[in-house]
């Protein structure tokens, strides 16, 4: 058993380190895709929905979704995450782990981090994954809404092809703005969560993180999930609506995310900008715990410096 009472060593800052975080994160996003794609395409859909709604909740979307599309229809946009989203959760581990490097030398190399650290590194991991979760996102959504015989993109390549045909690269990237004000606060919470329950487990067992047994991983990893949602869960109505909203300006519903929150708000009450919530919710607790399971387990395997 590793004791925590001597000075612990700044972990390695070198490419070596990087890259095993960049390959161990890919491992957790591709389970974080294959596990939650079918529960974010019914949030999508119940949040995206026109006034009146056409789903009357949760199971009815599921029903309605097989029923036109068959069982793969609940993986629809799923090759656009798998590629995207690996990338992105590459992204969000290694930048937390470089931040976390350097607040561990600012405290004189000591890695017990305060929880406004560990809140900032989490923070910078989600705007530095905002520049690929955002267009990801986007064309995921895009592919998601589409329904039966009303299908207008053929796949990922084709939506990307005729967005960026119609409206540059502005039009790929819609809904970026309120894209990284949720990844800031979403990982803030997300990163702090985790990263504090390990922190304080190893410190009271006197244990390195390596050996923290797989159920508690498993259990950091799914509350983890339940502080980013439940943190972020309204600002991610409003891009699921702006990204789905139309391009051309004359035939746009929403002038800008203040105003998608207004709209909503009149409309349908706070109870709009819950929508998909239950299905989130359900999806939030094993998809967390799996992706965080993926990327421990992948750096045991390749080895912590």
């Amino acid at each position: 058993m590793t004791t925590t009472d001597s000075k612990p060593a700044i972990p390695s800052s070198g490419a070596n380190q990087a890259l095993k975080e960049i390959v161990a994160g890919s491992v957790g996003g591709v389970c974080q895709v294959l596990s939650g794609q079918p529960f974010d395409t019914i949030k999508v859909r119940l949040q995206t929905q026109p006034t009146p709604p056409i789903y009357t909740g949760v199971v009815d979307c599921l029903k309605t979704t097989v029923q036109a599309d068959g069982p793969l229809g609940l993986y629809k946009g799923t090759v656009t995450p798998l590629l995207g989203i690996g990338a992105c959760v590459s992204i969000q581990f290694a930048t937390l782990e470089h931040v976390k490097r350097h607040f561990t030398r600012s405290n004189g190399g000591s890695a017990d981090l305060s929880t406004a650290q560990l809140y900032l590194a989490g923070a910078a991991s989600g705007v530095a994954n905002s520049i690929v979760s955002g267009p990801v996102e986007h064309i995921r959504t895009r592919l998601q809404v589409q329904s039966g015989k009303n299908v207008q993109f053929r796949g990922p390549l084709d939506c990307v092809r005729q967005i960026y045909a119609g409206y540059g690269i502005q039009g790929v990237f819609k809904g970026q703005a309120v894209t990284v004000a949720r990844e800031f606060q979403g990982y803030g919470a997300y990163f702090l969560t985790y990263e504090y329950l390990v922190q304080r487990a190893c410190k009271a067992e006197g244990v390195s993180r390596k050996e923290l047994p797989t159920w508690k991983v498993m259990t950091y990893g799914a509350l983890s999930g339940y502080s980013l949602w439940i943190s972020v869960f309204p600002i991610d109505v409003i891009k699921s609506k702006l990204q789905t909203d139309a391009f051309d300006p004359t035939n746009r519903k929403y002038s800008s995310a203040l105003d998608c929150f207004r709209q909503t708000l009149k409309a349908e009450g706070i109870r709009g900008l819950y929508r998909g919530f239950v299905p989130c919710m359900l999806r939030a607790a094993p998809v967390n715990a799996i992706t965080f399971l993926g990327f421990e387990a992948a750096m045991n395997v390749l080895g912590r410096d």
